[in-house]
Order: C-alpha cells, then sequence, then structure tokens
C-alpha cells in the first residue's frame, strides 16, 4: 500500500533509521506503525534496537506521589551517562513513567519477567474458558494465544496504551527517548504501593484518578 511522508518521518521520528528504512517497512507492514516499527528492529535497523545492547548504568530513582499519599511509586531508570541522567527531558520521562505506573499498575516489565508458571496457569484457565465459551477445539489454541497477547499487555508495563497517549505503548515511548537522547535508556524496576492495599476496606478507584490527573 502507499504510505504518506507524515507517516514515514513519524516511524523515523519513533525509530531513528533511514527514511528509505521506513518507508520500506510501512510498506511491508501496511500501514501499520506497530508492525513497521518491529520490521526495523528485526532488520537491525532502528536506532532504538542498536543502542539496546549498550551499558546503562546511570540514571534516577524518580518517586510520584498521588492522592494525598494514596498511592506511591518508586522507579529505576538507567541511561549511558550522567550528563543525560540529569536532563530535563531524562528527567521528564523517567516521572512519566512513574506516573504512568501509578495509573496503569504492571505487575511487571516486559512479558519475559513473567514466570512460567503463572503463564501455564493463565492458559489453562483461558482454555477452559474457550471451552465453556463452546469454542471448537481446532480453533482454542488460537484463541488462548490471542487471549494471552491480552493479558501481556494489561500486566507488562512495556506493553501498555501509555496514560497520556494511549495511541502508543511505553515500548514506542521508550524507543522514542533512546532516539531523541542518543543512550539506550533501560526501565529497570519499580514498586508500586496503594494504601490499605490487601486490607479489607471500602473500595475507591485510585485509577482512575490518576489517570484523569495525568491527562488534564
Amino acid at each position: 500500500m502507499a504510505v504518506s511522508a507524515a507517516q514515514v518521518k513519524e516511524l523515523r521520528e519513533k525509530t531513528g533509521a533511514g527514511m528509505l528504512d521506513c518507508k520500506k517497512a510501512l510498506e511491508e507492514a501496511n500501514g501499520d506503525m506497530t508492525r513497521a516499527a518491529e520490521i526495523l528492529r528485526e532488520k537491525g535497523l532502528s536506532a532504538a534496537a542498536k543502542k539496546a545492547g549498550r551499558i546503562a548504568t546511570e540514571g534516577v530513582v524518580e518517586s510520584y506521589i498521588h492522592g494525598g499519599g494514596r498511592i506511591g511509586v518508586l522507579v529505576e531508570v538507567n541511561c549511558e551517562t550522567d550528563f543525560v541522567g540529569k536532563t530535563d527531558q531524562f528527567r521528564e520521562f523517567v516521572r512519566d513513567i512513574a506516573m504512568h505506573i501509578a495509573a496503569s499498575n504492571p505487575k511487571y516489565i516486559r512479558r519475559e519477567d513473567v514466570p512460567q508458571e503463572e503463564l501455564d496457569k493463565e492458559r489453562e484457565i483461558l482454555r477452559t474458558q474457550a471451552l465453556n465459551e463452546g469454542k471448537p477445539e481446532k480453533v482454542v489454541e488460537k484463541i488462548v494465544e490471542g487471549r494471552i497477547s491480552k493479558y501481556f499487555e494489561e500486566n507488562c508495563l512495556l506493553e501498555q496504551p501509555f496514560v497520556k497517549d494511549p495511541d502508543k505503548t511505553v515500548q514506542d515511548l521508550l524507543n522514542e527517548k533512546i532516539s531523541t537522547i542518543g543512550e539506550n535508556i533501560a526501565i529497570r524496576r519499580f514498586a508500586r504501593f496503594e494504601l490499605g492495599e490487601g486490607l479489607e476496606k471500602k473500595q475507591d478507584n485510585f485509577v482512575e484518578e490518576v489517570m484523569a490527573q495525568v491527562r488534564k
């Protein structure tokens, strides 16, 4: 399919790859921006992909507190140099990640972090659900894999839609920052605390409150 110059420009800004490579990737992906970025990474043409293997040991630990202390987040994000770690652009990115974690409550950073035991249990539950819905046995596994992808999207930070711009994932945002800043950036670890979590109490939707605040 034909792709527009605006699409090519957007992909180039996200990945740092060459204009011609971006155009070819978009054509191969039929205009799907996310898939085109994946194609570039698979071919080793994405600037973000090339930087991803570099060691990042500098950075910052950022905190975010919401609702007068109702939800708190600590996140460590690494970069390659102390200079970048002190820039406003990098620190703003880290604050956005902390705010996103407060709002979206991920359990893991990436799908590879999900324990195999948990995945096996989830697949078994989803398989039983599909059979109980009357789905034919021959398509059940395909349905399960589709729902597992949704599970990753809901629970893994890098695959979640970014709260300030749901049209892109946190991974997309990370790739953009790697490309524009020019260093490898890695979200290393996080901890999220919610007041009274695990205790029996009146339920307030703090997640909606956070999301409403970050979208203002």
